[in-house]
């Protein structure tokens, strides 16, 4: 098991140092195999540790790699943490990944820098890697900040664009706040169990006093909404959308993202220590499902309605964590990962048809042309939107049915923003694939085509995936499915469903006329697109004005703050006073400079001068 859980992380990472060194020596076509090669066999590798995992007792292993720092009381060694939660994380981060790969040689064919596309590819998914597997915080944070980076290179993959290079910083800066509070509950950890290490903090909770353990996990909260896109830090994930679709596959459905939720997981341990911390976290994540559903509603952009959903889906996700749901939560995650795949990758190969263009307005129709892209779309949409018996109908039932336990508001939330998700998900089926052929005007001299094998195969086993994905956890084989595995020996990450038979079955059927009602809105109001229906607000399509508020609140005070600081602060009082220095210096050199007049008897009448100066000063003394 060490041997093939090294070589989940190591194979990634050696792709990206073969594609660096060989760099534009190879041809596009062996560089995009060999990026997806390496992803494939790092699944591979996932397997067979899985495998190995199942038939352990302990089904926990740590694998030391050497050590890594020793400074006083810290002492951290770089090792890894097989367990269920990582090898659940390990194995969907590479299965998506190596789909999106295959997918990318076909949708970056003719990308001026290719090679760097799938280099920076390989690297994204080795960060995500380490992240998950690390044995202890800091190694978590390499990760951590490894996906970062990864992510503001690919989204401002297009940096000539202002839009791109915008969006990566945009995405950089909102991740660095959170990363203030992953430091934050680094220290706080460290100082109470002087340990950085996973099972040394958890074997030690009971020395987190009520309020530390609150700080500490409203720091990782802080953290998780920075990656994971949740209030108040969300607004950055939509800008993400200027990078290349296979990039918004890949930062939605494998990594980047989920690495948030993943984190809360991890420490569930700690959360458990402070009601009112989970309870925040259960909020957040609420509020940020529905408010992101909201602003799915009147998105014009394909891409934006999808990462929307996304922000919307992690904050489901969220609000199990904080629901103490953590198998429902990872659950969500595992088919969330499918369908969002399975969505995005569809949608860039409906814009791929349509010569890059994502404006819903401008196409419809599209069922005719794309004989494998819609089946699919159309599972992946089913899916998102409930309907059973796809994977997202089970996943999001199981966070509803814990949430109802945890708080009936909460979940009536949970509902409408269920009822939302149907609505805003048909609205871009319907437009994109019934309807008339708004893309006439794009297309005057052919017509829309399906995309190469590369790209459309993933397509089809994501659909797939979708379709049976909800078999990982039904309710009636809990015992042995998602929450089994993850309540093994290590560690208990159970759901904490209580409602009996009856209460179940209701609430799924409620869960059911939540999707019904969506879709019968949607497929009502957008039957016709001739006029264009007056349902769209401006407030939500403006992302209920965050961008504005943030812009009123600290973007123009900071921006007035910076030209004072150029036009007053630094040629005034700065340069005033490196200035001044020099001018009195210069002018004290003048006056002294005055004496040096080159004479000999100036000097030897200063000699004469001095000498009776003294005299005299003796003289007086002595009287």
């Amino acid at each position: 098991m060490a041997h093939s859980s090294l070589l989940i992380a190591l194979l990634p990472l050696v792709g990206f140092v073969l594609m660096l060194i060989l760099g534009r020596s190879i041809p596009e076509r062996a560089t995009g195999w060999l990026a997806t090669g390496a992803v494939a066999a790092s699944f591979v590798a996932t397997v067979v540790t899985f495998f190995s995992l199942l038939s352990t007792s302990k089904r926990e292993v740590t694998v030391n790699l050497f050590s890594w720092l020793s400074v006083g009381s810290l002492h951290v060694h770089a090792a890894l943490l097989v367990d269920p939660l990582s090898i659940t994380m390990c194995l969907f981060v590479t299965g998506i990944s190596s789909l999106i790969h295959l997918y990318s040689i076909a949708y970056m064919h003719g990308e001026r820098d290719f090679n760097k596309f799938f280099i920076y590819l390989n690297l994204f998914v080795f960060s995500m890697l380490i992240l998950v597997l690390a044995n202890n915080l800091l190694l978590t944070f390499v990760g951590w900040e490894g996906v970062g980076v990864c992510s503001y290179w690919l989204v401002s993959y297009y940096f000539e664009k202002d839009a791109a290079a915008s969006a990566g910083k945009k995405a950089f800066i909102y991740n660095r706040i959170g990363d203030v509070g992953l430091l934050l509950a680094m220290f706080l950890i460290f100082q109470t169990v002087h340990s950085l290490d996973y099972r040394t903090i958890f074997s030690h909770a009971g020395a987190f006093s009520g309020t530390v353990a609150t700080v500490t996990v409203l720091a990782l909260l802080l953290a998780a909404s920075g990656k994971s896109a949740q209030i108040p830090l969300f607004n950055w994930l939509p800008d993400a959308m200027e990078g290349p679709t296979p990039v918004s596959a890949l930062i939605h459905a494998a990594t980047m993202v989920t690495a948030g939720v993943y984190l809360l997981v991890r420490m569930s341990p700690i959360l458990a220590l402070t009601g009112s911390g989970r309870a925040t976290i259960a909020i957040i994540g609420g509020l940020t499902a529905f408010v992101a559903a909201t602003i799915a509603t009147s998105q014009k952009d394909i891409k934006k309605v999808l990462a929307f959903s996304t922000v919307s889906q992690i904050g489901y996700m969220v609000l199990a964590v904080g629901s103490g749901a953590y198998a429902a939560a990872i659950f969500l995650m595992v088919s969330h990962a499918f369908f969002k795949a399975l969505l995005f990758l569809g949608s860039g190969s409906v814009i791929h048809s349509l010569n890059g263009e994502q404006d819903l307005r401008l196409m419809g129709g599209l069922k005719k042309y794309l004989p494998l892209t819609f089946p699919t779309f159309l599972v992946g949409w089913l899916t998102i939107s409930g309907v059973p018996p796809f994977a997202g109908f089970w996943s999001k039932g199981d966070v509803l049915t814990n949430v109802y336990e945890f708080s009936k508001p909460l979940w009536i939330l949970g509902v409408l923003t269920a009822v939302l998700t149907a609505y805003y998900m048909s609205r871009l089926f319907v437009l994109t694939f019934r309807g008339n052929e708004r893309f006439r005007e794009l297309t005057k001299d052919h017509d829309p085509h399906e995309s190469p094998w590369m790209m459309t195969v993933p397509l089809v086993l994501l659909a797939i995936l979708s379709i049976a994905g909800g078999v990982l956890d039904l309710p009636w084989i809990h015992h042995d499915s998602i929450a089994g595995f993850l309540a093994g020996p290590a560690s208990d990450l159970s759901s904490l469903t209580h409602a009996g038979t009856n209460a179940q079955w209701v609430l799924a059927g409620v869960d059911i006329v939540a999707a019904l009602i969506g879709l019968l809105a949607a497929f009502s109001i957008w039957k016709s697109t001739t006029p264009w229906p007056k349902y769209e607000s401006s407030f939500l399509e403006r992302v209920w004005r965050w961008d504005d508020a943030y812009d009123a609140v600290i973007g123009r005070p900071s921006t007035e703050l910076a030209n004072f600081a150029g036009d007053v602060i630094e040629p005034k009082v700065i340069d005033g006073a490196v200035t001044g220095t020099a001018v009195l210096v210069r002018r004290s050199a003048e006056g002294v400079r005055k004496l040096q007049s080159g004479f000999l008897r100036h000097y030897a009448l200063g000699i004469v001068a001095g000498m009776a100066a003294l005299v005299i000063f003796l003289l007086m003394r002595s009287w």
